[in-house]
C-alpha cells in the first residue's frame, strides 16, 4: 500500500502527502523577527498555494517553544453574517475559541466567551474583549492567526479589523503579541462596502500592519522535488523531458504541480502500474485532462475573470495592443496577488495552462454553439486543409462577427478571442492548440499541432508524426504594407522555433468605414525561405 499521494484538496496532512517543507516556503527569520517584535502583519498568497497548511506549520513550529503560545483559526463562516456585526463578530468569537480548544486542548477562551455572553458585551466590542480577557489570563503572550479574513464582507470586516487596533496598544499582557491576517489578498485590497455604500480600504481600517508577506509558488527545484518523491517512494520514472514542460505550464503553481502528478500516476490507470515510465507523451494527455477537468481551482479562476478589476488587466494582455501605462497599478497588483499573472519579465498570464484556459473559459459558451466538424477540413492524407479551414473561417466572420464579439464580456479582443474559439471547435478533441500573447506583443500567435495518425488524440498525448501549423493574429492599426513587415518577421521566427509546416498571418481590420469586400482578401508572401499565406479579415 502506497504510503503517499499529490494533494489536490485543503490543507497538506504530513503523513500522506507529497510535500515541500512548509516553514521552508517563507522567510521564517523574518517571521520570528516580527512576532518577537510584536508586530501585525499579513500573509497573503493566491488560493490553494498552501496558506493554510502553512500557517497551521507556524503555529506548530511557535508552540514547540516555551515563549508564546498559538492558534490557527479559519473566520471564513463569518461571511455569511455580510454586513450583520452581531452575527459575525459571534462567528469569528466562537471560531477562535473553538479552535483554540482543538489546537491546544484549551478551555479557557470557550469560558472567557461565555463569561462576556452573559455579559452582554456589545458586538463592536466582543472581540476586543475576548481577545484582551484571553490575554490577560494567559501564562503565555498569544500569537493569533487569522485565516480567511478577506473572505468576510462589509460591516462585518471593518468591525474585526477596527477591534484589532482598538487593542494594539495594551499587547502583549492585554491582547495578543502578534496578530497575522491571512487571505488571498493584501490588506490594501480590502475594498470594504457599507449598508450606506461608503467604501473603506482594508488599509485604512487596519493601519497597524507592520508588512505584507507574500507567499510564492515552488521554485523549478522544488516543483521537480515534488514529483520525484513518487520516484523515491514508488520506484516509478519519470522522462526527463516532462520537467522543463511541467516548469512551463504551472511555474510551480502549487495546485498545478500537484494536480498535474496526480493525473500522471492515477487518473492515467495504465499509470497504476509502477513499472510504467511516465514519458512526455502520458504527460501531455495528463495536461489536456487537467485543462479539460473544470476542477474546483481552475473553476474559481474562470470566476475571478468576471470582476472588472480582471478584466481591465486579462483584456489587454489577450488583444497584446496596451502597454502598463493604460493600466491602473492597483489593478495589476491585484491580478499579481491573486496569482493571474506575474510582472516580471514582462506582464504575463502566470503559466502556460492559465494562458489555455482563460481563452477557453471566455468562449466556452461560443465554442459549444458553433456549428463546425474537423472532417470538414481533413484531407486524404489526414493533414488539416488550412486554406480552406480558414476561408471558411473569413465566411464566417464575415457573416457573424458582430453579433458573436457583442456576446463577449471582453469584447477588445473579440476578434482574437473568435478565431480562437473556431479553431478550438474545429481541432477539439483531434489536435491541440496552444497559445502565445502578452501585453505589448501586439500579436496572439497560434499553433495547430494535429496528428496524421487518425488514431491519436491529445488525451492520448499526440504520438507520432505531427502536422504543425502557425497561426499570428493581428489588428490591423496603420498601413497593411509597414505591419507586413513586421508579422512576417515575427510569425516566420516562431514558426521555426515550433518547426511549423506552414505559417498563416491574419489581421483583423475594425475599420467600420471599410466594406466586407475591402477587408476580405489572401495573398501568398515570402520571408526568407518560408512561404506566408497572408489573410484579411
Amino acid at each position: 500500500m502506497e504510503r503517499f499521494f499529490f494533494n489536490t484538496a485543503g490543507p497538506i496532512i504530513p503523513e500522506d502527502h507529497y510535500k515541500i517543507p512548509l516553514i521552508g516556503r517563507l522567510d521564517w527569520d523574518e517571521i520570528q523577527s516580527l512576532i518577537r517584535t510584536k508586530r501585525y502583519f499579513v500573509l497573503h498568497a493566491p488560493r490553494q498555494t498552501g496558506k493554510t497548511s502553512t500557517l497551521l506549520a507556524i503555529m506548530e513550529e511557535i508552540n514547540k517553544s516555551d515563549q508564546y503560545i498559538s492558534v490557527y483559526s479559519n473566520i471564513e463562516g463569518a461571511q455569511a453574517a455580510r454586513n450583520n456585526v452581531e452575527r459575525g463578530m459571534a462567528e469569528v468569537a466562537r471560531a477562535i475559541a473553538s479552535d483554540a480548544e482543538f489546537y491546544l486542548d484549551d478551555y479557557l477562551v470557550k469560558n472567557i466567551l461565555k463569561e462576556i455572553s452573559d455579559e452582554q458585551i456589545k458586538p463592536e466590542g466582543l472581540i476586543s474583549e475576548l481577545l484582551m480577557r484571553w490575554s490577560k489570563k494567559s501564562k503565555l503572550p498569544i500569537v493569533l492567526l487569522l485565516d480567511e479574513v478577506d473572505a468576510l464582507i462589509g460591516d462585518t470586516l471593518i468591525s474585526l479589523l477596527r477591534q484589532l487596533r482598538a487593542g494594539y496598544t495594551k499587547r502583549p499582557k492585554g491582547f495578543p503579541l502578534s496578530i497575522i491576517l491571512c487571505g488571498v489578498r493584501d490588506v490594501r485590497d480590502y475594498r470594504i462596502t457599507r449598508e450606506s455604500g461608503e467604501i473603506i480600504t482594508g488599509g485604512s481600517a487596519f493601519n497597524i500592519k507592520a508588512k505584507s508577506l507574500r507567499m510564492g509558488n515552488f521554485s523549478e527545484d522544488e516543483t521537480r522535488h515534488l514529483i520525484l518523491q513518487h520516484t523515491k517512494e514508488t520506484g516509478q520514472q519519470f522522462d526527463e523531458e516532462i520537467f522543463p514542460n511541467l516548469w512551463e505550464d504551472t511555474k510551480g503553481q502549487p495546485w498545478l504541480v500537484n494536480a498535474l502528478g496526480h493525473q500522471m500516476i492515477w487518473e492515467d490507470k495504465s499509470a497504476r502500474d509502477r513499472n510504467i515510465k511516465i514519458d512526455i507523451h502520458r504527460y501531455f494527455a495528463a495536461r489536456e485532462r487537467l485543462i479539460q477537468s473544470r476542477a474546483t481551482h481552475l473553476d474559481q479562476l474562470a470566476d475571478k475573470l468576471k470582476e472588472e478589476r480582471v478584466k481591465r488587466v486579462i483584456e489587454p494582455l489577450l488583444e497584446g495592443e496596451q502597454t502598463e501605462l493604460n493600466i491602473p497599478l492597483d489593478d495589476i497588483l491585484y491580478n499579481v496577488d491573486i496569482g493571474l499573472i506575474v510582472r516580471k519579465p514582462n506582464i504575463n498570464i502566470s503559466n502556460k495552462i492559465y494562458q489555455e484556459i482563460i481563452p477557453r473559459e471566455l468562449v466556452a459558451s461560443t465554442q459549444e454553439t458553433m456549428i463546425q466538424n474537423s472532417t470538414w477540413y481533413i484531407k486524404d492524407n489526414n493533414s488539416l486543409d488550412m486554406k480552406k479551414l480558414i476561408a471558411a473561417f473569413q465566411q464566417f466572420f464575415r457573416e457573424n462577427s458582430e453579433s458573436w464579439v457583442e456576446r463577449f464580456d471582453y469584447k477588445e479582443a473579440g476578434p482574437q478571442l473568435l478565431m480562437q474559439a473556431f479553431l478550438q471547435r474545429v481541432i477539439n478533441g483531434g489536435g491541440r492548440l496552444n497559445r502565445e500573447y502578452g501585453l505589448g506583443r501586439k500579436r496572439t500567435d497560434l499553433l495547430i499541432e494535429w496528428p496524421l495518425d487518425p488514431t491519436q488524440s491529445p488525451e492520448k498525448g499526440l504520438y507520432g508524426t505531427l502536422q504543425r501549423v502557425v497561426i499570428e493574429l493581428k489588428i490591423l492599426r496603420g498601413k497593411l504594407s509597414t505591419e507586413l513587415i513586421t508579422a512576417l518577421e515575427q510569425s516566420c521566427e516562431y514558426g521555426d522555433k515550433a518547426g511549423a509546416d506552414e505559417v498563416h498571418i491574419l489581421f483583423f481590420d475594425r475599420n467600420k468605414n471599410r466594406s466586407w469586400d475591402d477587408k476580405i482578401w489572401h495573398k501568398i508572401e515570402k520571408h526568407k525561405e518560408r512561404v506566408v499565406d497572408v489573410w484579411g479579415c
